[in-house]
């Protein structure tokens, strides 16, 4: 059985290849730059060339396909997931978003999920909420070089899911039979508000870090400039929070009730075991803070 990886050299889908490789799977992995590929993906697992975003770079690489991780690209789903099913692929896993489940995403991972329905393939829908990951592309710039956090939501509450999480749902779907037709809502294991995210990062690093309360259009700005990621989703970012960092949420404010908030689906139900904390996922990216 061969398994293609799309999207093999992003923050999941290299945790993915990494968790099919261990467990001694045929794995083949997309990339758009195999040479840097081969520099961070495991010696054994096949890389080949490829663009979802050019569907007809992909025939090679389905090939003799059985199971695919599909990174999402809603453009050329419906072709992509076409090629995949002409090509005798079985089992598809989807990297999508629990803003699906929230009804707030409608042209970006949705339109994947309807393409992989549609086909009449095996699916199983890996719906994540907030990445831990964000933290390091959001304030890793400002914490390695002034040991600050400008953020305009101190009080904001999240549950952020880490990314090894993701990718052993997305693992245990490819592999384990009785995920089929199944969407997970992956969140992680704590509420926690932004500020309690900067202190166990200063906790992991060891040094204190700063947290500079700036508003929203400040926190724009700062993104912006950063490039990459931060300034992307800089405007999707700031508008998924439960307070709007005015009078529902005083800087000052010294508890938070999180009574209101009912629990979240989190990896547990597929793993059998514990979602990963913040410390953990903070403790691991130490290095990349510091």
């Amino acid at each position: 059985m061969t398994i293609l990886v799309t999207g093999a050299t992003g923050s999941v889908g290299r945790l993915v290849v990494k968790g099919l490789a261990e467990k001694g799977e045929r794995v083949r992995a997309l990339t758009r730059t195999p040479d840097r590929a081969r520099t961070i993906l495991p010696a054994e697992v096949e890389v080949v060339a490829g663009d979802l975003d050019e569907p007809a770079t992909l025939p090679g690489a389905l090939d003799g396909v059985d199971r695919l991780y599909l990174f999402p690209v809603a453009a050329t789903a419906r072709e992509v997931v076409a090629l995949a099913r002409k090509a005798g692929v079985r089992r598809v896993v989807v990297l999508s978003s629990g803003a699906v489940t929230g009804g707030y995403d409608t042209t970006f991972h949705l339109p994947v999920e309807q393409a992989v329905e549609a086909s009449g393939l095996e699916w199983t829908h890996v719906r994540p909420g907030e990445f831990m990951l964000n933290k390091l592309w959001l304030w890793g710039p400002s914490i390695r070089a002034e040991r600050v956090v400008r953020d305009p939501l101190p009080n904001a509450i999240m549950c952020p899911v880490h990314e090894q999480d993701i990718a052993d749902v997305a693992v245990t779907a490819l592999l384990d039979d009785g995920h089929q037709g199944a969407a997970y809502d992956l969140n992680g294991a704590e509420f926690l508000s932004h500020r309690d995210q900067v202190r166990i990062i200063s906790e992991a690093i060891g040094e204190e870090i700063r947290f500079e309360r700036v508003t929203p259009e400040r926190a724009r700005e700062i993104y912006r400039r950063q490039g990459g990621f931060a300034a992307a989703n800089a405007d999707f970012l700031l508008g998924f929070n439960d307070y709007d960092g005015n009078e529902a949420a005083p800087e000052d404010r010294a508890e938070i009730d999180l009574s209101a908030y009912g629990p979240k689906p989190t990896s547990e139900a597929v793993l059998g075991r514990p979602a990963r904390t913040f410390a953990d996922w903070a403790g691991r990216h130490a290095a990349d803070f510091r």
